[in-house]
This record gives C-alpha cells, structure tokens and sequence, in this order.
C-alpha cells in the first residue's frame, strides 16, 4: 500500500496545526502530511496535476479549480453551518465544529485510507451506552441514528434496547419479537460464555445488527436486567463487532450502575428545557469520573428561538454539553436510513471513531 498523501491549507496556522497535531499523534509514519498556510504556496502546487488521498481546505483558500485534481476526498472548512451543501462531492464542515469531532469526521468518511492492513492492531471492540437522565428527550431515536450512522461508516455495528419495555420496532422493518422458545431457554440458562453464541442465529439486520426485541417484560419471561449487559458483554468478547450500542433506562439503579461501568463510552442525551437539565444535573452528581473522556452530554432537539435552561445563569449546569442535534420535524416518523444521514447524528458518531 502506497503512503497516502494528506494535505492541510487553511491560512490561519493555531487554527491548522492543532488539527495537524492530531493526525500526527494518529498516523505518525504512516501518512504524507503536508501543510499549506498561504493561498499562493497551494496554488503553485497545483498548478500541475496533482494526487491527493484527503485534503482539507479553509473555505478562504479553496477554488473550484482544485476539483480538476485527483483528489479521493476533499473537505472544505466553511465559516457557516456545518453540513451545508454547495458542490456534489465535497465534504463541508464548519470550522467553528469541535476538533475532535471534525478530525473523526475527516477519518471516518476517508475510511479507506487510512485502513493499513493488518499489520496494525485491530481496535477492540467498544461498548457505547446510550442513556439519558429524563425521558422524551430521543435516547432511542439517537442510539438507533448513531448505530446507523456508524454501519455507513464501515463499522460493524450490535444494537441492544436494554429497557423494560422496549418500543424500538417502531423503526424497524421487521417489527416481530424474538418468538422461538429456545432462545429464551438459552437466556435464561444463561452461559455467559456462549451467551452471543447461543442466542446469535436469532439477530437480525437492518443496516446493522441489532437483537430482536423480546415477546413479553423481563419479568414474565423469568429474566432479570442484567441479561442485557451479559449478552453486550458475550459480543464483546466475539469480536465480531465494533461497537456495541445499549439503549437504556432513564432511571438510575444498581443495574444503571453496571453498564455504565461496564460501558466504555456513555452518551448521556438531555434537552434545554429545565427538567431535563436538572434531572441530567441529578445524573452528573451521581456518576464517578465524569470528567474523563469516557461521557459525551449530547443536547437533543436544540431550538434556538426556544428557552435554553443550558444557558441559563441563575441555574448552576454542572455538565459541559459535547455537541447538539438540531430539532428537525417528525423525527419519531423517520426511518432509521433517514436518521442516518442527519448531519448532526452522523458527527456524533464520528465522536466514538
């Protein structure tokens, strides 16, 4: 496999070099970086035919005639809202969008190249809870979104709805509950070892993997809670995934307690509105290490014309949101494909790459 060549162009050098920095600590060796921090040093480049693997470009210093080039994928840094399309092909994302999230973002839709073989350690695989403080904040329309959106990105994807009622057919194809009594037998014998094994012919597909949801309450199938983290766990040690997404309780028990100790990311989903800050205030006070980089605080269904308890100053917000998803109309009518290719779903998901 031939080196691949990543270039960097943006005039402002702070802003260019933090974002050189990381792909520098992620592909030291192992790529061709070259940096361009004035519009005439780029233009002299390519003013001969040029082949570029990734490039990314200030909105400043790009011009249309860049696209005459060989360039797999390009990405142009705009002063305005992410996500805004103006040419078929090219990657838009705003600058103003967090480091981490734009660097996931570059990575993730430029997979392939910076895929090395197997000469490189394989990511383990990473169980990712999906939980809120309050409900009706979209826990379950994100964690479906976001797994969608990673299956796009190539990654290999389990689904879990870890609640006691479960109401994520809604979104699926195929809505029908797991009916075979075997494999709630296997459930309940409960070899925790073979637990995906056992249970594994009764997964299905939509995009990603996901398991079916169960016939009847936990309780009348004579399971307890923590089937949900066994099976997650089970997958785990299978490796045939990347991710692991658990869709949980809003309430926060023991079982609560260990997924999220189990988990090797927690996304925590809120509102702006004043219960679901406070609840999520409620959450932070109770959860260890918060400060490490293992819980994302997403804001689900900002509107900007409506009160925003996160920014209220007589109110004490003791958790930093990580990002916000716009609200967009008729989000429970929309398919799981419709979720995934939302914009703001699909930077949350670069967050976990």
């Amino acid at each position: 496999m031939n080196t691949p060549r990543v270039i960097l162009a943006d005039a402002d050098v702070n802003y260019i070099s933090k974002l050189q920095r990381r792909f520098i600590e992620e592909y030291f060796n192992k790529i061709k970086l070259e940096i361009f921090t004035q519009k005439q040093c780029l233009e002299r480049q390519f003013s001969t035919p040029q082949v570029v693997d990734v490039m990314v470009v200030s909105e400043s210093m790009f011009e249309r005639d860049l696209l005459r080039h060989d360039i797999r994928f390009l990405f142009v840094l705009t002063e305005g809202e992410s996500g805004t399309e103006y040419i078929p092909g090219v990657n838009y994302i705003s600058r103003y969008t967090m480091l981490k999230a734009i660097f996931s973002e570059i990575v993730g839709k430029s997979s392939p190249t910076f895929s090395f073989g197997e000469e490189d350690k394989a990511q383990e695989p990473q169980i990712v809870l999906v939980t809120s403080a309050a409900g009706g904040v979209g826990k379950t329309t994100v964690a479906l979104g976001v797994s969608a959106s990673l299956a796009k990105s190539y990654k290999k994807v389990l689904y879990i709805d870890a609640e006691w009622m479960q109401t994520f057919a809604m979104y699926l194809n195929n809505p029908a509950p797991i009916t075979a009594n075997e494999v709630y037998a296997k459930l309940i014998a409960g070899n925790r070892e073979k637990l995906y094994e056992d249970i594994a012919y009764a997964i299905r597909e939509q995009g990603f993997h996901y398991l079916p949801p169960f016939n009847a309450p936990l309780l009348s199938l004579g399971l307890s809670y923590r089937i949900f983290s066994q099976i997650a766990e089970a997958a785990k040690q299978s490796k045939k995934y990347d991710f692991i997404i658990i869709d949980s309780e809003s309430v926060f028990d023991e079982e609560k307690t260990k997924l999220i100790n189990l988990a090797d990311r927690v996304i925590v989903i809120t509102q702006q509105t004043r219960t679901a800050v406070n609840k999520t205030n409620c959450l932070y006070d109770s959860l260890s290490g918060t400060s490490s980089d293992k819980y994302l605080y997403i804001c689900n269904a900002f509107d900007k014309n409506a009160d925003n308890y996160l920014m209220e100053s007589s109110k004490v917000v003791k958790f930093a949101v990580n990002d916000y998803i716009q609200a967009f109309s008729a989000m429970e009518k929309k398919s799981i494909d419709s979720l995934a290719k939302e914009r703001d779903i699909q930077r949350i998901a670069y967050l976990l790459i």
